[in-house]
């Protein structure tokens, strides 16, 4: 307890003493951040090391031992392979204790990540670099079928995060600092710091470019690959010999390539949340749901071991040209299937490793059947499967620039370059066309979110005009003469009215400003209705609305109210909504979400 005093003690007389020390010293901003962005990296390349090397212990544990306890070998079918599908079982065994004790950090996916950074301040919990860490380092280091991507890419994001509220920095370099942890995180796991960077800025920063924040994720990106290659070696994460374009013509077959991975990320992003979605409606105890994904997993992997952990090994050996076309063409679904049930279930894991797995293996598959109907034309299926590989990843993440850099970084060459950007390009281009939401966005888009659109409309977006109208709308009949309506707005505070016919449908809407071009024509008080004034193409709402569309509306006309109908009946009026309504409900939802942010740390 002495000690988590002083500890708190000594941040709180760093925040204090530390901008005066800055001013002192002439230090620009600008320069303060890359300091920061610097350290980010550091620990961001450390973070890379301790959390691989947890995965290879657990694997260690887990499945070495347990391989050779049991006699199970993968190279040749025996009985003694029925006890593999204790490997991912185990997992869901040992998330038993997260899930009791830190089941909100489970719960703290790449989507939410996302959020938390675009919309809700970047202040993501320090608590998470080491629950969320080894948790995910347990599915992975257990045969779980996932990556290892994402939970470093949080972790690094963490760590950016923490280091930016001990230096009291501002909600934009906030933000920036956890871009510098995840470009650092991903830079240290792929040995690919260009990759990293632009991971950051396509994914997390939303392709948001400015030369300030360039500046400071590439040293982040840098420094974090230099630490990991001090510690681990200069090795790229996946080994890929260095392959040539044969002939010209093979572009054509590099396209439709690139089109078929479209069309199947697309498959995949939709199978893989019908299966999450089914897990969520299980009707079982939640702490359960992780033992059976694990046992499901372990089940598939009886007979396709290649599912299991992030698939690095076979995909090399793809990469080589190794593999038949039937085993290839199956581990299309089966890898998908393997990889939405271990995440569907609860057991956590990123989806960049899956992503380059399928895309592998489709690559893999295809060029195997190129050489099937064009024999001796295609020499090798290496380059199909790397290319099918990088636009896999683009096509589902809808981040081409970060695949295209990822595939150079690890071949070192430029001979395939140009079919990985068309496939790349392609493969994203039908993939958004067809979806358009990526595999990071699908929960955010359902809850209602648009990361593109900013905090304050997503919050707009997330109230409903039901929740927010006036049932009892100040509405008055058509036929009322103008000298009813002088005597009716004297005794009333608003200045707009519905008018409604003897069904009490909405036929037009009147204000005072539309009266007091008549009020002192005396003889037509008696004579004229207010129908005949009314404005009758009237804007309305729907209590289904939401608030950001409502408010639009209302800017088209710069008016105060807007009749709400019904969503049915489009002329039966139900309620009116105002603007002043919508703000009061907009200050309200954004003081919550802000109180549930603090709570959340």
């Amino acid at each position: 307890m002495s000690y988590i005093m002083l500890n708190s003690e000594a941040i709180a007389w760093v925040r204090s003493r530390f901008p005066s020390v800055l001013s002192r010293l002439g230090v620009s901003e600008q320069t303060f951040m890359a300091f920061l962005a610097l350290g980010v990296g550091v620990m961001a390349g450390l973070g890379n090391f301790v959390f691989r090397k947890t995965i290879d212990l657990i694997h260690w544990l887990v499945i070495e031992q347990g391989t050779q306890f049991f006699h199970i070998s993968f190279d040749h079918w025996s009985a003694a392979r029925l006890w593999s599908v204790l490997f991912p079982l185990s997992a869901g065994l040992l998330m038993l204790p997260f899930g009791i004790f830190f089941a909100k950090d489970l719960r703290f996916g790449f989507a939410h990540f996302l959020e938390r950074v675009n919309l809700r301040g970047a202040k993501i919990p320090g608590r998470t670099i080491v629950t969320r860490g080894l948790a995910s380092a347990i599915t992975l280091g257990a045969g779980g079928s996932a990556g290892q991507e994402g939970p470093i890419a949080q972790i690094g994001g963490a760590i950016g995060s923490q280091v930016g509220q001990v230096f009291k920095v501002s909600g934009n370099r906030l933000k920036l600092l956890v871009a510098c942890g995840v470009a650092g995180g991903i830079a240290a796991t792929f040995n690919a710091p260009i990759a990293g960077v632009f991971f950051a800025h396509e994914i997390v920063l939303l392709s948001s470019f400015e030369i300030t924040s360039f500046t400071s994720i590439v040293i982040s990106s840098g420094i974090a690959t230099v630490v990991s290659r001090a510690l681990l070696g200069n090795l790229p994460a996946l080994r890929a010999p260095v392959y040539m374009l044969a002939n010209p013509w093979e572009l054509a077959c590099y396209l439709m390539l690139g089109m078929l991975v479209g069309v199947l990320a697309v498959f995949f992003i939709t199978m893989h949340y019908r299966i999450v979605d089914r897990f969520a409606s299980l009707k079982m105890p939640r702490l359960v749901k992780p033992i059976v994904g694990g046992a499901l997993v372990g089940i598939i992997g009886i007979a396709f071991p290649q599912v299991f952990g992030n698939g690095y090994e076979f995909i090399e050996n793809v990469l080589l040209g190794n593999g038949v076309l039937w085993l290839l063409a199956g581990l299309v679904v089966i890898k998908a299937v393997a990889t939405s049930l271990t995440l569907g279930s609860g057991l956590p894991g990123g989806l960049f490793a899956p992503s380059l797995f399928i895309g592998a293996v489709t690559g893999g598959a295809y060029g195997k059947a190129l050489q099937v109907l064009f024999p001796g034309t295609i020499p090798a299926t290496g380059p199909y499967a790397l290319v099918g590989m990088g636009a896999f990843l683009a096509a589902a993440t809808h981040a081409p620039m970060t695949a295209i850099f990822l595939l150079f970084e690890m071949t070192g060459s430029y001979d395939l370059i140009i079919p990985i950007m068309l496939c790349c390009v392609v493969g994203t281009a039908i993939s958004r066309h067809l979806k358009k939401d990526s595999i990071d966005t699908v929960e955010l888009s359902r809850a209602g979110i648009n990361l593109e659109a900013g905090k304050e409309r997503n919050i707009m977006m997330s109230l409903r005009v039901g929740d927010v109208m006036t049932h009892d709308p100040e509405s008055i009949p058509e036929n009322m003469t103008l000298r009813q309506f002088n005597h009716f707005i004297a005794s009333t505070k608003h200045t707009n009215f519905p008018l409604i016919n003897r069904k009490g449908e909405l036929t037009g809407i009147i204000s005072v400003q539309d009266f007091m071009g008549v009020v002192f024509e005396g003889d037509l008080l008696d004579l004229v209705v207010v129908k005949e004034l009314a404005t009758v193409d009237v804007i309305t709402v729907s209590t289904e609305d939401n608030l950001d569309r409502a408010m639009r509306k209302i800017g088209y006309r710069n008016i105060e109210q807007l009749p709400v109908v019904d969503e049915r009946n489009g002329r039966k009026l139900i309620g009116i909504v105002s603007r002043r309504d919508m703000v009061s409900a907009y200050n309200r939802a954004l003081m919550a979400r802000s109180m549930g942010d603090e709570d959340d740390e």
